[in-house]
Order: structure tokens, then sequence, then C-alpha cells
């Protein structure tokens, strides 16, 4: 019987500030024990193979808050003690996001050595101005540094950049993703600005503080970025991730394909597969509650045919390869396929780039999501 292949998502959870627009699960934290968390981690690793039994690990990522904050030995016992426990493919992907600010720069060989293979940084903007309004704490120079310093560090290496920020002009952003795309980088993760509860950017928009583009401008520039990452060879293999032929990350594509993966540290998320049935797990989300309950879930729900149907939907359709669709096409599926917000050819069903525009309501109308 072969052994099925996983993933292994890691959540470092501190930062050294919130920025605005965040809703992710990070916290800023005056000092933390960094020895105690690299032991808690390695001995939820154990558990979890104890529970789930033998895999082969495809892809690695450090994610969080702010992974490139940690030692360059906490990274490498964290991937040591996972190479003891699973087996690895020979081109394991290991990722790590990180922050351009310099003094996590001056870990990138460190983290190289320790098995990183390919970084993620979150750069957000190539202009002063944008980086002060979304509340980044480093320099367009820093962030610069950190890609030349990656490239020469890490096999792969990809960055990110939010647009449709306030005032935010198509012929402006335009300028800035070419600039992006000169630095020759394989992948880019181009993300519109999006408002996220309990953020202060909710709180902004409340108060009338923050306006951004109309939607007809959002949709003009997304095809915008679409039309100049193709011409520099990238191709928008997702909704919002861009890369040439054979970069796209691993990793991602595992949600997206609805692979089954492990999620380790305060809030992660899981899906593993155990005598053949699928759970959903999530893990304590504050730093302090994990640590006191570690060595077990806060949820670990057995996942209904329906419900992981829904999950296969709605992960598939963010990509430019959609899902494999053998049921019938219902009446609002075909309507969807008659304005041009799903294509259904080769027994895949994808949505258009129309259609992963207004994604959300394209789940919503023919897939009742």
């Amino acid at each position: 019987m072969s052994i099925p292949e996983i993933s292994l998502y890691i959540h470092w959870p501190f930062c050294l500030s919130k920025c605005p627009y965040c809703d992710f699960n990070s916290h800023v934290r005056e000092r933390h024990e960094e020895k105690e968390w690299q032991q808690a981690i390695c001995a939820e690793l154990r558990r979890v193979f104890e529970w789930i039994g033998p895999r082969i690990l495809t892809t690695i990522f450090f994610g969080g808050g702010t992974p490139s904050l940690m030692k360059p030995e906490t990274v490498e016992a964290i991937l040591n003690e996972a190479s003891k426990i699973w087996v690895t493919s020979p081109d394991l992907e290991i990722t790590l996001e990180a922050n351009p600010n310099s003094v996590e720069v001056e870990k990138f060989r460190g983290l190289a050595r320790a098995g990183v293979n390919r970084v993620s940084i979150g750069v957000q903007s190539l202009r002063r101005e944008r980086l002060q309004n979304l509340g980044r704490k480093h320099s367009v120079d820093e962030a610069i540094q950190a890609i030349y310093t990656g490239q020469e560090v890490f096999n792969r290496l990809s960055f990110d950049l939010i647009y449709t920020t306030p005032g935010h002009r198509l012929d402006e952003w335009l300028c800035e993703l070419e600039e992006a795309l000169s630095f020759g980088t394989e992948h880019l993760s181009l993300y519109q600005l999006t408002i996220e509860p309990n953020t202060a950017f909710e709180r902004m928009c409340a108060q009338g503080a923050l306006i951004l583009p109309v939607d007809d401008v959002a949709a003009e520039m997304y095809e915008a970025t679409n039309g100049l990452c193709a011409k520099y060879g990238l191709q928008a293999y997702e909704v919002s991730n861009y890369a040439k032929p054979g970069q796209e990350c691993r990793h991602n594509l595992a949600y997206w394909r609805y692979g089954e993966y492990i999620g380790v540290g305060p809030g992660a998320h899981g899906r593993v597969i155990k005598d053949d049935k699928r759970y959903a797990t999530k893990q304590y989300r504050t730093p302090e509650r994990w640590l006191k309950e570690q060595l077990r879930d806060e949820e670990c729900i057995e996942l209904s045919a329906v419900e992981q149907e829904q999950e296969r939907i709605l992960m598939g359709l963010r990509t430019t390869e959609g899902i494999h669709w053998e049921q019938p096409i219902s009446n609002k599926i075909q309507i969807l396929i008659a304005e041009n917000f799903l294509v259904f050819e080769g027994e895949y069903l994808r949505a258009t780039p129309k259609g992963r525009l207004t994604l959300q309501a394209v789940l919503n109308y023919g897939f009742g999501m």
C-alpha cells in the first residue's frame, strides 16, 4: 500500500507590530521563550504522527505572524523533527514568510542553511507613501534589498504586493507592478486590499476615514494586472497568485486542490484523513492558550460528504485549473457559463477571469455558499 502525501503548515504567531489591514492570527508580545515554543511545536508534530501515522511530506510552510523573527536554529530543529517523523519527498518545498526589515534579512543565509528553500517576502508596496498608509515598518530600500538578498540566497522567491488601496490609480499601480516584475522573480502574490472585520481599517471605514476604489476601478486594475503579468510570463494560476510555469507555490496548491495538510501552532487549521474519514482540525488561537492546551486540538470534526464537496468547490474554483466535475450541470451553473463566469470543458469546471473577480458571488449563486 502506497503512503499518502501530506503538507505541513506551522504558524508562528508573533509580530513586532499589528498592521491596520491584518486579520491574521498575529500577536505582539514583549517577550516569549523561543526554546519553549520550539519544544512545543516538535511535541505537537509527534502527537499528530501518533494519530495519523506515516505520510510523505511534500511541502512545509512557516506562516504567521512573522516566522522570520525565529532564530534559524529554531527552524532547523523543527525541520529536523518533521523529517525524523515522516518520510520527506526528494523535492520537498520549504517556504518561510519574511518581512523585509534589515534585521530579518540578515537571517536569510542562516534560514537557508537550516533547510528553507523558498521565501515569501511581505513587501506590500514599492512606494513610501503606501507603505506608511499600510502601517508597514520597513522602507522601500529595505524591500528592494530583501528581494536581491533573497534571490541570491534561496532557490525560489516570491513577494507580496497590495493594490486598490485608497486613492490608488491604475497608471500608478501598473508602474509599480512593472517595477516589481523587472526584478525577474518567478512568483508574485498580488492582493486587492479588502477590509476585514475587527481591524483598524474596518474602524476607519466605518468613520469615513478610509475609502477604497469603486468596484469598476478594482475590476479594471485586476484585468490590467493579469495582462501585465502575462506579458512577463507570469500566469494567474489562482485568484491572487501569479507564476511562471513550474514555479507555483506547491504548498498553497495542496490547499486549493483539497489535499491533506497538517496545521500546527496557534489558530492553525488542518485537513487530515484517518480511517478513510476526513477531519477538520483547529488549534487554540491565542499563544498562551495554545501552550497551555498543547498536545490537543481545540476542534477535530469529521466532515460530511456534503461539507467536503463544498470545500472542494470553494478551494478549487480559486484556481485556473478548476475542479473535476462529474455531476450534472445545474440550471444555475449553465447560466453562469452563459454569462462567462464559468467554463466547462474536458470534465473540468473553471472560473473565468471575470468569475474569479466576483468569485464569492459566483459561489453564492451557483453553489449555495
